[in-house]
């Protein structure tokens, strides 16, 4: 079905594209000053890369389709969501700082944690590559897994998300935290779906004598979740912009994985 290359190339042509869309990207930010356009062609990137690894792959034609459709609308639905946040707006306080931080080296420094985005591009359409290699026609029972955990997880992250807008529309008090629907069970339930949504590659990728290298990508994000770009510098701007309100929430609700709460002790 169509073009099929060996993956080797895939990776090549993929990362010379995500390079390419990361360079144009850093080139508008300097006439912008706007570095948040970088999550934008982050997710639009991933999209693009992933559907090309899953449509020039040698696996069976029916799960090609479904993975290209599967990560489309994945991307889709985050850079839709990112570019209405983005682009318009001031740029984000975490860029800001970054900007204030870096100081006259700002640009050569913002090029180069681009070109990292661009790697990340690769690296999270990777598990699509890796499904889209299996020769195993596509209907398995492990397929169907794989297709609810995708459900679940983007279907999670877009219900959060909306809970979350719909709940800064709707309430005046700018120190309030968010305990509405998902928020209730988890301080981060976009988050744990999103993580959870690329856990529907492993499924997927089942028939590839590889198929556990797909758990890569899961793996690390949720490393970079839970200690390092995720959670950490989130919570420590909520409580500097909440204070207490947020530090309770943080005793009663859990932080990651979506649980009843506790009641607070006092």
């Amino acid at each position: 079905m169509g073009v099929e290359l060996s993956w080797p190339v895939q990776i090549a042509i993929g990362s010379a594209a995500a390079v390419a869309l990361m360079t144009t990207m850093w080139l508008i930010q300097l006439r912008t000053k706007n570095a948040g356009i970088v999550d934008v062609a982050w997710g639009a990137g991933i999209g693009v890369v992933g559907a090309f690894f899953a449509l020039t792959s040698t696996g069976d034609g029916n799960r090609k389709l479904l993975l290209a459709a599967l990560i489309g609308l994945w991307s889709l639905r985050l850079t839709t969501y990112l570019f209405l946040r983005v682009v318009g707006h001031a740029e984000e306080g975490r860029y800001a700082t970054l900007r204030r931080d870096w100081g006259a080296d700002v640009n050569r420094r913002l090029f180069w944690f681009f070109q990292l985005q661009a790697a990340t591009v690769v690296l999270f359409a990777w598990p699509v590559l890796l499904a889209a290699q299996s020769e195993w026609p596509l209907g398995s029972f492990t397929d169907i897994i794989g297709v609810i955990v995708w459900l679940l997880g983007v279907g999670g992250v877009a219900l959060s998300d909306a809970q979350l807008a719909r709940f800064k529309r709707t309430t005046t008090d700018r120190r309030a935290v968010c305990q509405v629907g998902l928020w209730r069970y988890s301080r981060h339930p976009n988050y744990f779906f999103e993580w959870l949504h690329w856990w529907s590659y492993l499924f997927l990728a089942l028939g590839n004598p590889w198929w556990l290298l797909a758990a890569i990508t899961p793996l690390l994000l949720l490393y970079f979740l839970l200690y390092v770009t995720g959670i950490p510098p989130t919570e420590a701007q909520a409580i500097a912009s909440r204070g207490e309100a947020y530090k309770a929430y943080q005793r009663t609700t859990s932080s990651f994985v979506p649980w009843f709460p506790q009641r607070e002790i006092n």
